[in-house]
């Protein structure tokens, strides 16, 4: 179902799916990081909970991301104003569920990463929906990026200015507050994304493990 506001809208999304879900990593801080023995691309952007691909963006000077050396220095984007207002979101959610008497969904930073890449895609591709023209259902969306999961859940909005704002619009729509009330779901991710306009949209992912 979908409630749309007059400025600020928000939508809603559920699908039980036989699958399961990639585990969790710490949150970790931007920076700079110097290569140790044995690293590789994929290990630095899972310490640092960003994708390979953001990764390498930031480092054109690694001509080869498949073959990097002890010593390397490493530029590690820095996203951590983003990540403070995705982590409020999910402090948000755990307090609404605790309210209700219902466990704590656990952060999971690759569904973050997933989430952020849909509010950034709705800016870029100037559309509101859960059907993205780039990367299709959130199902196959989250499936495509590597997450698996038995049930899932999308909430989307826009035009809300903060954390708090956009939990309000979510918990006085009914569907919205489903989901996040939702009892089959265990993890959580949270992605935001700010237009050039300075408009924020905001999507949350569910998904249960296993």
């Amino acid at each position: 179902m979908k409630h749309i506001m007059k400025i600020k809208k928000i939508g809603i999304i559920i699908l039980a799916l036989a699958l399961f879900v990639c585990p969790l990593r710490a949150f970790a801080q931007s920076g700079t990081h110097t290569v140790v023995q044995g690293d590789t691309m994929w290990k630095i952007a899972v310490r640092y909970q960003i994708g390979v691909s953001e990764l390498i963006r930031a480092n054109p000077q690694i001509s080869n991301p498949s073959l990097i050396y002890p010593g390397q220095k490493i530029n590690i984007p820095s996203i951590d104003d983003v990540k403070a207002l995705e982590q409020k979101v999910i402090d948000l959610v755990t307090q609404q569920r605790a309210y209700n008497g219902l466990p704590a969904l656990k952060a999971n930073w690759e569904v973050c990463r997933v989430a952020r890449y849909k509010s950034q895609d709705m800016i870029d591709k100037r559309y509101f929906a859960h059907q993205s023209p780039t990367y299709g259902s959130p199902f196959n969306m989250m499936e495509n990026f590597g997450i698996r999961f038995s049930a899932a859940g999308e909430n989307i909005a826009y035009g809300q200015r903060t954390p708090q704002e956009v939990m309000n619009s979510w918990m006085n729509s009914p569907g919205h507050r489903s989901n996040i009330l939702n009892r089959t779901y265990n993890q959580i991710g949270v992605g935001v994304a700010k237009s050039s306009n300075g408009t924020f949209y905001w999507t949350q992912m569910f998904i249960k493990y296993p």
